[in-house]
Order: C-alpha cells, then structure tokens, then sequence
C-alpha cells in the first residue's frame, strides 16, 4: 500500500473519477479510502452482509469472477487500471459469490464504503454524472457480450477479446502488436463462454494462419489490419 498521505493523493487524483478535484477535497476523500495491495493470484471479496464496497483499481490488472450451480468459474469481465467495480448500484445487489482476483503483482486497489461513496456523489454532482457515466459504459460492454453469447461462435468471441485486449494493454512494436500475457486459456474461456480446450485449438489455429504467436510470456498480433 502507499506509504505517504502524499502518494495517496497522487493515485487518488491519478484516477479518472477524481482527477478534476482540488488537494483539500481530495484530502477529505482520501481519509475515507481503505487501501491494499494484492500479490499475482490474491483473491478477495467486496460484500459481506450489510457491509459492501466500491472499489478502485489503482494498479495492475483484475478478473471478476463468480460461480455457476455446477461449480464451474464464470468471468465476467477483466479489468485494467484505473478502473472501479464491487458494489456498483451502491444498494448491496451483489451476487454473493462474486469476487476479484488478481493477474498482476503489487496490484493495487483503494475501497470506500457504498455508504461513504454516495455521500461523496452527493456532496460532488459532477463526479456522480462522471460515475453513472462509466457505470452505463460497463453495461453496455456486458450487452454486447450477452448478444455476442447469442448470435455469435466461439472464435468471433474470441477475436473480438483479443481485439479489445489489444486496445487496453497492447503496445505496437514495428508492425506487431505486442500483449502481455497473464491470462490462462481458463480464464479467456470463461470471458467468452467456451471451454479451454476450444481456447487451446483456437488460438492454435490463429497461429497457423500466421495472425498470431503466443507464448507463456506474451502474445504477437500480426496482422495489424485484423487486429485494429
């Protein structure tokens, strides 16, 4: 976690939602945050009885997840700094088995109450307009992955991840695009809705037409026209 009040605020304003407030505001915002840092594969949940929480994504990479009635990990999205998620509604409508997980190490993030944030939004209307602003953004994302889930096979699906993917962490490198890779094929098959084994054949297929190379460490896109 932050070792100074003054880091604090530096994150704090660094995050969008809170980047156009002045250092007093800031200051009485900052002493309401509960602050955490989670090595690569932590879990932790963001509710517990009358107790929920909105979280920031200061640093690093999440996965929301939850479970099926079969057992089976559901991803339901993947998250990248800055971001926000927990209780978005602010009315404890949280699926009790959802959680976070994180792909990153030295992963940060900074909690509020539901109670403390909505006396926040309250007390700052533009920043609320800002935060439904970002809320609608997440529902129309799950939208399209609800509709891609209908009308759409598997390896559009995946396809259009590794697009979005590629414009959230990808970076170019000559005619590449280079990304990351902290993802397993078990958690790229529970964002699209397949199974793993159909991840490994599919991105063996990419492969073999040329529009990819993956290792452990990293995955190249090559064909920049498909990928954009």
């Amino acid at each position: 976690m932050p070792d100074t009040d003054n880091t604090k605020l530096l994150l704090l304003q660094s995050h969008p939602l809170f980047s156009r407030l002045n250092s007093e505001k800031l200051e009485t915002i900052s002493s309401l945050l509960k602050w955490k840092t989670y090595a690569r594969g932590d879990a932790f949940g963001y509710g517990e009885g009358s107790y929920h929480k909105l979280c920031l994504l200061i640093k690093g990479k999440v996965k929301i997840a939850d479970y099926d009635l079969t057992g089976i990990e559901l991803v339901r999205d993947i998250l990248t700094a800055p971001d926000i998620f927990g209780d978005l509604s602010l009315e404890g409508s949280l699926s009790p088995d959802e959680y976070a997980v994180a792909l990153t190490a030295g992963t940060m993030v900074a909690s509020f109450s539901t109670a403390d944030f909505k006396k926040i939004l309250e007390d700052h209307p533009g920043m609320a307009l800002d935060f439904a602003h970002t809320v609608n953004k997440k529902l129309r994302k799950l939208e399209d992955r609800h509709s891609d889930l209908v009308f759409r096979d598997a390896k559009y699906r995946l396809i259009r991840f590794i697009k979005s993917w590629a414009l959230s962490d990808g970076s170019r490198m000559g005619n590449k695009i280079i990304l990351p890779n902290y993802l397993t094929h078990s958690d790229i098959a529970g964002v699209i809705a397949t199974s793993r084994q159909s991840v490994n054949v599919l991105f063996n297929e990419l492969r073999d037409s040329g529009l990819l190379f993956y290792n452990r460490k990293r995955i190249e896109l090559n064909d920049t026209g498909t990928w954009n």
